[in-house]
């Protein structure tokens, strides 16, 4: 086996996502001069989730793709509209079986 089929240590980057912006819209309405708050709040960050997987044996596959970022949140809108989620990030890696 060569020396480059077998990796067992990588040092990777990793960032959740930010979370997205509240909005300060005013509602505005005909016979309501003075309408409350009516802005939506922001989406979540994305989260990175690390998953144990059997059918690994190395982590060649990490080698390469070192820097893992997951998605950002939408800003929010008027009418209470909230924003969206960002998208997570999921990282396989070998699960290791102790007997």
């Amino acid at each position: 086996m060569a020396e480059s089929n077998f990796v067992d240590y990588v040092k990777i980057y990793c960032r959740s996502g930010k979370g997205g912006r509240g909005s300060t819209h005013m509602r505005r309405e005909k016979y309501c001069p003075n309408g409350g708050p009516d802005g939506g709040d922001g989406g979540r960050g994305g989260h990175i989730i690390l998953r144990g997987n059997r059918n690994y044996w190395t982590l060649l596959h990490l080698k390469f793709d070192r820097h893992a970022m997951a998605g950002h949140g939408e800003s929010g809108s008027k009418n209470r509209s909230f924003g969206k989620d960002g998208a997570d990030k999921v990282i396989e890696v070998l699960r290791t079986v102790v007997s």
